[in-house]
């Protein structure tokens, strides 16, 4: 077996993701996309308002990380929405370019008047859905979506049929809807969306074998959000189960607790299953930086892949080698996704910390005065309860001096 898969100079992760008996069960798509959703479903997070030239920036960053599909937005809910869409894809980008649509012929004229390659249609399939919101019986759910693919078809738009709140879908519903896409009411893919993120990955693994066999093969996308922690791991479960297309938003935003993060996702996918996308890794720090900025909704700063100290080290074990064999102390080098190791000073702090911070301000003090330094940096961390700047550093550092 290559080691290269999970030893390299970028990543040393578990070489047990590559064992035989690991993958044995993988049901991986030789033609896995991404599709991302931050300029739809990462808007409706609450509060968050994307204005045309921050979609249009947004989905050129995506773009030039390899993004192979962008859900550019929905054109019917407000008239800078349609005219960002209609932009996105005047740009040229190598990403198709995808409109949100619910069942009605309008929005479908509004998407075709954007000119974007497809659609993603939706559509309430789950129990509590029709039961409590929508008042709508199984009946109307299949006229509609027949009706709206049909109509999608003679405007010449490719279709991702979107039943969403699936994981909630009752079965005998889900029977009768799956049996009527046939013929000319046939979509290109199908999205399993488990919209409320309480399915464990079992559960997904469960229906995209029966959604699989009772569509004859149609391809699937998996469509996740957050709400018990579960997204990336169920999307990463459909992934293993063969899933062609992974749905996500940049920071995990999304509604209510967010999607699946596209960062997070993609290194899973890249990274620990060894499956190239062809996602430019080194882009995600700035993607994620800007859709940071533009919807106000910080990033947690030990998020993975993208927070600012996910390769920050405070504990003194370990410092000396932070920066000369990184992969001791992190799986993913750091230059790897474009950032640097940050030695980080305050009460759990040690003498080799100390050591490596004047090595790199190329200051020499002798033990007893590092001594002195490092209980003078532990206080004032327990008083200040976090770790000290780099001005409260040097100011502890003048008396020794």
């Amino acid at each position: 077996m290559d080691t290269r898969l999970w030893k390299n100079e970028n990543y040393w992760v578990s070489g047990y993701n590559f064992d035989p008996e690991t993958v044995a069960g993988h049901h991986i798509s030789d033609n896995l996309k991404i599709h991302d959703a931050t300029l739809r479903d990462g808007e409706q997070t609450p509060g968050v308002v994307l204005r045309k030239e921050e979609k249009v920036r947004i989905a050129q960053l995506l773009d030039e990380a390899g993004v192979q599909r962008i859900e550019a937005g929905m054109p019917a809910v407000s008239d800078e929405d349609k005219l960002a869409i209609a932009e996105i894809k005047r740009r040229g980008l190598k990403a198709e370019i995808f409109g949100f649509v619910r069942a009605l012929e309008s929005d479908l004229i509004l998407c075709k008047e954007c000119g974007v390659d497809g659609i993603v249609l939706e559509v309430p399939i789950g129990r509590p859905k029709l039961e409590l919101q929508f008042k709508w019986d199984i009946r109307r759910v299949i006229d509609s979506s027949v009706a709206s693919i049909r109509k999608a078809r003679e405007l010449d738009l490719k279709v991702i049929y979107f039943p969403y709140d699936t994981t909630r879908a009752d079965e005998d519903d889900l029977d009768l809807l799956l049996d009527s896409l046939r013929g000319d009411a046939r979509p290109d893919a199908i999205g399993l969306v488990d919209t409320m993120g309480c399915a464990l990955p079992g559960a997904v693994a469960t229906m995209m074998r029966y959604i699989r066999e009772r569509t004859g093969g149609l391809p699937i996308e998996i469509h996740t959000h957050n709400d018990f922690g579960l997204a990336v791991a169920s999307t990463l479960q459909a992934v293993l189960c063969g899933a062609d297309t992974v749905h996500c938003c940049v920071n995990g935003l999304g509604e209510r607790t967010g999607n699946c993060s596209l960062e997070e996702i993609v290194c899973v996918i890249q990274i620990l299953l060894g499956k190239d996308l062809g996602i430019d890794l080194s882009k995600l720090q700035g993607l994620s930086d800007y859709v940071a900025d533009k919807s106000g909704i910080p990033v947690m700063r030990n998020k993975p892949i993208v927070g600012k100290d996910i390769f920050a080290r405070e504990s003194g074990i370990g410092a000396d080698t932070l920066f000369s064999a990184p992969l001791a102390m992190f799986a993913l080098n750091p230059a790897f996704l474009g950032k640097q190791p940050r030695l980080i000073l305050g009460k759990k702090s040690g003498m080799l910390s100390i050591g490596k911070k004047l090595e790199l301000l190329g200051v020499t003090l002798d033990d007893d005065r590092k001594r002195a330094l490092l209980g003078d940096v532990k206080a004032l961390g327990i008083q200040k309860e976090r770790a000290l700047t780099d001005e409260e550093f040097l100011a502890l550092l003048r008396n020794y001096q």
